[in-house]
Formats: C-alpha cells, structure tokens, sequence
C-alpha cells in the first residue's frame, strides 16, 4: 500500500496523484493541520472554506472507491503538519511510500522533500504550462513579457483562434476595458451557498482573533456549486465584465467579476474547461469579444505566467526588495482609521469577504504600498494571508513583482505607480473622501499625488532612463524648484504621521 497525499488546494479528481495510483490498494490522505493554517495569519474565511472544500471532496473520493484516511482539526491525535500526518498513516498501515502531486509552494516542496519516507513527487497536471514548457519560452528571452506568453498559449489550446490567426484580428482587446465605474451594475453578485456549520464554530473557536469576518460565509464548497457560479456569471456577468473589470464603486463590491479564483485556486474547477465553456458563449452570441479575451488572458495568460515565473526564480524570490524598501506595513492594512476613503473601503472588503478585485490589490493597495516603501515581504506576507485566493504561487508573483517590482523587473516594464487621478477616474471612492483629489498639494491633498512624485523623486537614478517613465520625469523637472521642495516636503510630513501611528 501506498499513501496519496491530497493538499486542500489539489481538490481535482483528475489531480495526477490520484490518476497515477490505485484505489482498490492505496490510501489517500487528507488532513486539516495546523501548520498550514497558521504558517500566516490566514483570513478565517479561508480556512473555513478549505476545510469544508476538503471534507467534501474526501466523501467524493470515498464514494468513488477510495480509501480515505482524513484528519479534522480537532482530532486528537492530530500532529500538526502535513509530514507528521503522512509519517503517522504510513506507521499505522505499513505503507511501502508516498505518492504526491507537487506543491504550489516552495516551503512545503522543501518539507515534504525533507521526509523519512520513500516519496515520489508527480508534475500537477493542472495546469496549461508545465516548468519545462515555461522554461522552453523563457530560454533566451531577454525580457519575460507576459503578452507573448500569453500568444503562445493561445496557439496551444486552440482558445479564441481563427486558423493561425486570433480572433478578431487582434490578441489583446484591453484598450476596451478600461470603462470608469458605471452609475448601476445590473448583475446581482455571486451565488450564495449554505456552509458547513460545525466548520464555521471549529473556526471561529480556533481562528476568531485573526483579520477578516468569518460570518456571513457564502462561498461554494464543492465542484458542482463552483460550476453552477461559473454558469451564473457566463450568464449575467460576462456581457459586462470586459467594459468594467478595471471599476470600482463605493457600494458595490462585485460589479461584474465571476468571483471563481478561489474554486480554480483550490482544484473545484480546471482553468482550460473554465475558458472553454466562456470561449462557447462568445461563439453564441451571448458575450462580446473583448469581455470573453480579458477573461481569458486572465486564466491562460497572467494565471499561468505566474505560476511560470514562481518556479523559475526560485524559492528566495519572495525575499527580493529591488527598491530598498523597509517601512513597515503599516496599521491600516489590519483595519485601523484612515481618511483615504480608497484604502478604508478596500480594507473593509477584504475583511468582510476575503475577496478584492485585481485593481483594488494593484491600483489601492499594491500603489499605496509601493509609493509608500513598504517592505515588500511584508506586503506579500499580508496579501498571503488576507485572501481565500492566495497561494503562494501566484500571489508572490503578483506581488513582489508586478505589485511592488521588487523583482526589479522580471515581470513590469516599470512600477505600477499611479497618482490619484486614476482612482479617481476608476472608481467613485473620491467623491465621499477627506482629502482632495484635485489637491497636489495643501493639507487636503490626496496622498497618492505628494507620494506618487516623492517616489519618483527618490527612484530617479533608477528610472530616469526608463523610455516608459521619461514623460513623468519630464513633467517633475517643468515644476518650479519652489513646488517641487513643497510637494516633497508635505510627501515626507504625510509618511511621518503614518509611521508614528497617527490616523492619515
């Protein structure tokens, strides 16, 4: 007998650990431990939906043949981590080894490495790109751009091709994606699922002092209830989702998003189906081009391309600060009082459902992180734990490079900086804040404007010669000597008081 390990984000029936052994002899293993759900303060509702997603998916596999040797939380024999659960099943049943699919993190690839158990570790399937295909890209290239990437995967699935050609002539419909907030969103949001109670109260008792809200709970738990959101948003959000993705709106959290991530992260849907099934309402008529193309990019492309770039640079990439930057996170990512009505309501979402958009994380708190200084590894240690999506593998990409570039480069051309003139014209967060948008300078002054030039004042060495960045310098050198020591001056008054714990 051998054991097959299943880790809570590899719920897949096709996960190659499970394709490559045998039901009627080997014994799967499946254990909710507390190394995992405390390696970083995860989001309650995180855990709650990973230990239910489990639960389920280990009946599925009992009801499938399997033999299931599953550890709640609360057991009492429980030991903690996933090495200690599988070193325990295999004394139990004398198991000759281990068979695993590989982790999508680079500290538990190193624990299970580190067994004193004949192991062997199996490519995940799962994904459209393996390390090879990825690495066969990459060799050569001078820059790792994601958009031709993204053209190469095309070609491979077939996914939105005319023959050779894309779709529409073009590969990338993003220029169409850009609409500002509009005044109503006439999709009615995520289905809502009842949990698993008993879940919820193992949770709260264990987790209920970390970051987030764990009640109401709303997520799907299994592969049928992911398919039937997926089904609901092709059917009322797709339409809309390109000409929106990039809004954000005070009273609105979801707008027109399929909120899916956490069910592909977690193995309840394959990414390629997902993309298949959008790609078949485009070819009947019921979404737009450039809505079905955005979508897609987002799983074949960015999805993929992270993950390609996690594992080509290696487990220290996460520790990288190309920038230098050492402020500490500071207290109004946990929640407390800030003015800034963009940084409150995008901290107030993450709180209360685990969730926010790709431009609330790179355009409010990537930006505000970045202009900021912030540590880069203490951003992606707060990204990490505050939502159910994040695993390690794609949010550390997103983060430390094209977040806060502290990859110096690997993935952007340049720093995703903005002023805030660009959440002004996404969103409608400035009309009900303290500062002023239209304020460059003045104690009303929006802080994204004083930081936006102290960061590319402190950076000039670095970018000046950037051909992306060369009009922003051009338009700080035309500012009179005068303005230019006023704006940093306030820049550096403004991040003393949010370093001194004083409400900014």
């Amino acid at each position: 007998m051998r054991l097959v390990l299943v880790l809570g984000d590899q719920l897949s029936p096709a996960l190659s650990a499970l394709s490559k052994t045998d039901k009627a002899h080997d014994l799967v293993v499946m254990a909710e431990v507390m190394g995992e759900a405390t390696y970083v303060p995860h989001h309650p509702k995180k855990i709650a939906f990973t230990f239910m997603a489990m639960r389920k998916f280990a009946n599925q596999l009992r009801a499938d043949g399997w033999q299931v040797a599953y550890t709640r939380l609360d057991d009492p024999d429980n030991t903690g981590s996933i090495t200690g659960e599988l070193i325990r099943r295999a004394s139990e049943v004398a198991a000759a080894g281990v068979v695993y699919t590989e982790p999508g993190e680079w500290r538990l690839i190193a624990a299970l490495g580190d067994m004193p158990l004949k192991s062997h570790c199996l490519p995940d399937s799962r994904f459209i790109a393996s390390h090879a295909d990825f690495d066969a890209w990459a060799e050569g290239r001078k820059q790792l751009r994601m958009e031709y990437f993204y053209r190469e995967m095309r070609r491979k699935t077939g996914l939105l091709m005319d023959g050779d050609q894309p779709e529409g002539g073009k590969w990338n419909y993003d220029h169409d994606n850009r609409k500002a907030a509009p005044d109503q969103v006439d999709f009615a949001g995520p289905l809502r699922f009842a949990p698993d109670e008993a879940v919820l109260d193992l949770v709260e008792a264990r987790f209920g002092g970390n970051f987030g809200a764990l009640r109401p709970f709303w997520f799907a738990t299994d592969a049928a209830q992911a398919q039937q959101q997926l089904t609901h948003w092709i059917e009322g959000g797709l339409p809309k989702f390109g000409d929106f993705q990039d809004a954000m709106l005070n009273d609105n959290r979801f707008l027109y998003h399929s909120l899916i991530s956490f069910y592909l992260n977690a193995g309840l849907l394959d990414p390629l189906d997902v993309c298949q099934q959008v790609e078949a309402a485009y070819r009947a008529g019921l979404a737009p081009l450039n809505a079905v193309e955005g979508f897609i990019r987002q799983i074949i492309g960015w999805r993929e391309y992270m993950r390609g770039i996690y594992f080509r640079e290696g487990p220290d990439y996460v520790t990288r600060n190309a920038l230098g930057h050492t402020r500490n996170l500071p207290a109004l990512y946990w929640g407390s009082e800030t003015k800034m009505n963009c940084m409150a309501k995008t901290v107030a979402q993450t709180r209360e459902e685990a969730y926010a958009h790709h431009i609330q994380r790179l355009m409010v708190t990537g930006n505000f992180a970045l202009l900021a200084g912030i540590d880069p590894a203490q951003v992606h240690q707060w990204y990490l734990a505050v939502y159910a999506d994040a695993y390690e593998w794609v949010e550390a990409p997103n983060v430390i490079g094209m977040s806060q570039f502290a990859d110096d480069g690997i993935i952007a051309s340049k720093p995703y900086i903005s002023s805030g003139n660009y959440i002004h014209k996404m969103s409608d967060y400035c009309g009900s804040c303290a500062y002023r948008v239209q304020d460059k300078t003045g104690p009303e002054a929006c802080p994204f404007n004083l930081l936006y030039w102290h960061f590319l004042d402190r950076h000039r060495e670095r970018f000046k010669g950037n051909p992306r960045m060369g009009n922003m310098y051009r338009v700080w050198d035309r500012m009179d000597e005068d303005r230019r020591q006023t704006v940093l001056d306030q820049a550096e008054a403004w991040l003393l008081r949010l370093d001194t714990g004083h409400e900014v």
